[in-house]
């Protein structure tokens, strides 16, 4: 078991694949104009997915990239079926409304992917309640919203899967302390997975994902005042993990808190340096948060057990 993880953690196997790719399927994903969220729907447009993009930013933003017109017609370039949604996933009526635009469009949901969240590394007194709102609303309460309009068509699909981006269940001090705001939203999302994956054990997979190093998307610029931010990962490897979680036989794999590399090393890739800056090495790429960084799993003694 990953030291990283108190939860269940079973790598997806070969004989556990369901599909090699996600041709046909339906993915309905939170967040999905850009980051991560876009990442996740253009691995699975390489494989002629559709792929419901459901996001806030339908004009241009003034500091961010991308809206969800832009993220579809790169859906469309990559290969598959796009539906750019407009939807503030706080808003009950807008994400039934986008539930109910994909089933009308592509017939069903098969997997629904749970990205969408709103970050502030602030202390407690910097933290202005109105912004704890915003990332409670927004993460845990958004992603528990998506998943109950979305998990009446999962139950019909033939593979379903539920994956969310968010951190293993890791109770330490050093996770909550520099910004408990954030940690609660964040793990209220994971609490949300763990819930759902024993009520929907063998009907539904439903696992959660999160990355070993910081990735290279708009948030993390916005972070700079927060943290020290050096060389980040590009969002592939984050797309390529989502991808084996969701063409692995759902039913089987199900309950677990996937960290990107371990995932990727289960199934023999090792070389991870195509997703970082040339020349700079895994060592070094800025540690994310809520998982110990691939420093402390290198120079940490050995315990003869994970």
């Amino acid at each position: 078991m990953p030291a990283t993880c108190a939860i269940r953690w079973m790598p997806i196997c070969g004989e556990s694949s369901m599909n090699n790719d996600l041709r046909g399927k339906t993915l309905f994903i939170s967040g999905a104009s850009r980051g991560i969220g876009l990442a996740i729907a253009l691995r699975a447009a390489r494989d002629g997915a559709n792929v419901a993009i459901a996001a806030k930013t339908d004009q241009p933003h003034p500091r961010l990239p991308g809206t969800i017109h832009t993220a579809a017609a790169q859906v469309e370039a990559a290969g598959g079926k796009a539906l750019a949604l407009g939807c503030d996933i706080r808003d009950e009526q807008q994400v039934e409304a986008a539930v109910a635009a994909t089933v009308a469009r592509f017939g069903g949901i098969d997997i629904c992917v749970n990205n969408a969240s709103a970050i502030s590394l602030t202390p407690l007194l910097d933290t202005p309640l109105k912004r704890f709102d915003l990332m409670h609303g927004v993460n845990a309460r958004g992603s528990f919203l998506v998943t109950q309009k979305c998990m009446p068509h999962l139950l019909k699909a033939e593979n379903p899967h539920l994956l969310t981006i968010s951190p293993p269940l890791a109770m330490q001090e050093r996770w909550f302390a520099p910004h408990v705001a954030y940690t609660m939203a964040k793990f209220g999302m994971s609490m949300l997975v763990l819930g759902v994956a024993g009520e929907y054990r063998g009907r539904v997979g439903v696992n959660a994902l999160w990355p070993r190093t910081a990735i290279d998307t708009a948030a993390m610029a916005a972070l700079a005042t927060f943290m020290p931010i050096g060389a980040l990962r590009s969002s592939r490897i984050m797309a390529d993990a989502a991808h084996l979680i969701l063409t692995s036989e759902a039913r089987r794999t199900t309950g677990n808190f996937y960290i990107d590399d371990e995932l990727l090393a289960a199934h023999g890739v090792t070389d991870l340096s195509g997703y970082g800056p040339p020349g700079v090495a895994d060592i070094d790429i800025t540690p994310d948060i809520f998982v110990p960084s691939l420093r402390e799993l290198r120079t940490a003694p050995a315990t003869g057990s994970r």
